[in-house]
């Protein structure tokens, strides 16, 4: 009986192992075998848009002349003057959006031949759209003949200037 007794407990012994090694196969392609697919969508953020580049104003152009209407615009611009003469520079200005306003600095620097500084004027502007903005010189004793030049500067940079005579 021992032998029967012997080989009845190997072959347990060996029917338990086949059992124990198929249920760990499950086990592992458990772990192995992917979660099932949800039909939840996957959350959706919309992307934030990018901010709007800042309006840019620029200086479109530079008139001088003796006179300059209500819209500070020169009515005939003129390069030559009289030494009494009142002068007028009218500066044009513009915004890259004209629903923007824009706040900015003009300046007007004036000087004669040698580069004398005559006059300088700066102005903090509110610039939207299209506009104009006037500076001017005056001397009632008249200005000395010779040659002149306006320098316009937006926020610290010439952006245009203009040569003028006084005879």
């Amino acid at each position: 009986m021992t032998s029967k007794t012997l080989n009845l407990a190997i072959a347990a012994a060996l029917f338990g192992s086949l059992a124990l090694v198929g249920c760990k196969k499950n086990q592992d392609e458990a772990a192995i075998t992917p979660p099932p697919a949800t039909t939840e969508p996957a959350p959706t953020t919309t992307p934030e848009p990018a901010p709007a580049p800042a309006a840019e104003a620029t200086v479109t152009s530079v008139d001088l002349g003796n006179a300059v209407g209500a819209d500070m615009k020169i009515d005939a611009p003129s390069t030559t003057f009289a030494p009494t003469d009142t002068i007028y520079a009218s500066v044009a200005t513009a915004t890259s959006d004209p629903a923007a306003t824009v706040p900015s600095k003009l300046t007007a620097k004036w000087s004669f031949e040698d580069g004398q500084v005559v006059n300088e004027e700066s102005r903090d502007v509110n610039l939207s759209g299209d506009g104009s903005t006037e500076f001017h010189i005056e001397k009632p004793d008249g200005f000395p003949a010779g040659q002149y030049k306006v320098e316009i500067s937006l926020d610290g940079n010439v952006v245009q200037s203009k040569d003028f005579t006084v005879e």
